[in-house]
């Protein structure tokens, strides 16, 4: 049986999730979704589209949707709906799990690559994370969980822009694309959102792409590893930065690129690496490179959460096309120069 897409849902309180999610689970799009609850109160899914109080702690829905909520971990709900599925009890093709408002999605997100039995019956999708455009400024400053759930993101939403200015809008975005310049962000009306824009996104796929706002690649000199300067992130990005608000903000949780046309010693990489992650892995929310290796004339593709990490050979190189290592840190507080110092030691 193929493995069943999992697309974790995280966001501040009052983000939207929950209206989301409501969409998802009634749309008639003919998917039958099981959704695994991780926050109770006023806003429980299950009153609203379910209106009946029940022992069971899964429930089938009229569509075929299924809602359950999480009884001891994840990892067990899991196993229990794995479980029921393969014995025919329950039928579903994909699995949303949303995360309290406070959470970290990276645990979660771990859940399914360090359990084996959780491995072999799904695979992680994407992670969303909304943000409503009239809080964030505030949530952002104030609660690290929110700056965490921006880094973690796979693709961001941004909810109830019609209750702030354009300018505020704009200013946020540009803050958001500091923080996570991995994920694409659009602004949802009220949790009207395509299904196609939620799920099957691969985010978590090792392909050779690594997508990155373009114009957050263009910030610098086009390298990424000429230390002269501070090609930081609040310059160069030309019309972009013309505005004095767009500067108040200085996030723990922040991003940088480097590149380098050298190609990288394997063994050496590989060392620095596996070095990094054990020691800053609790701080690195999501990284991802597509690397130019030395002897190989494949790409070879890395990508991690804390300090989980994989990587796979990816395509040849095309012919005329030019070997380039780029990779995309995010994380909190991470030591740009170290990284960067480490990184050039292990090209050729």
């Amino acid at each position: 049986m193929s493995l069943i897409p999992v697309t974790i849902l995280t966001g501040f309180l009052g983000a939207g999730k929950t209206t989301l999610l409501k969409r998802v689970l009634t749309e008639a799009h003919g998917q039958k979704i099981a959704v695994i609850e991780n926050e109770f109160g006023a806003e429980n899914i299950d009153n609203d589209i379910l209106s009946v109080s029940t022992e069971e702690q899964i429930i089938q829905m009229s569509n075929g949707c299924v809602c359950c909520t999480i009884r001891e971990d994840l990892r067990t709900t899991l196993a229990e709906l794995a479980e029921k599925r393969r014995k025919g009890e329950l039928h579903f093709e994909r699995v949303v799990i949303e995360t309290t408002g406070l959470a970290d999605p990276g645990p979660v997100a771990q859940t399914f690559f360090m359990d084996d039995e959780v491995a072999g019956s799904f695979l992680l999708d994407s992670i969303l994370t909304l943000v409503d455009a009239k809080h964030a400024d505030q949530q952002l400053d104030t609660r690290q969980e929110a700056r965490r759930q921006v880094g973690f993101a796979d693709q961001i939403f941004i909810s109830k822009t019609d209750l702030v200015s354009k300018d505020a809008v704009d200013a946020l975005v540009h803050r958001l694309k500091h923080m996570n310049p991995r994920a694409p962000h659009r602004a949802v009306h009220f949790g009207e959102v395509s299904i196609a824009e939620v799920f099957d996104l691969r985010g978590f796929n090792l392909n050779a792409k690594l997508d990155i706002d373009p114009d957050f690649l263009n910030a610098d000199d086009g390298h990424g590893h000429d230390h002269g300067h501070d090609h930081g992130h609040d310059h160069e990005h030309g019309e972009h930065c013309d505005h004095p608000h767009h500067h108040r903000h200085d996030d723990d949780v922040k991003s940088f690129v480097y590149r380098a046309d050298r190609a990288f010693h394997p063994a050496k990489l590989e060392d620095f690496l596996g070095a990094v992650v054990q020691v800053y892995g609790p701080k690195m929310l999501r990284y991802k490179g597509v690397l130019h290796m030395k002897g190989s004339d494949r790409k070879v593709v890395f990508q991690g959460v804390h300090q989980l990490m994989g990587s796979d050979l990816g395509p040849k190189w095309a012919p005329g096309e030019k070997k380039e290592s780029r990779m995309v840190f995010i994380g909190i507080d991470l030591p740009r120069e170290v990284l960067e110092q480490g990184l050039e030691q292990c090209l050729v």
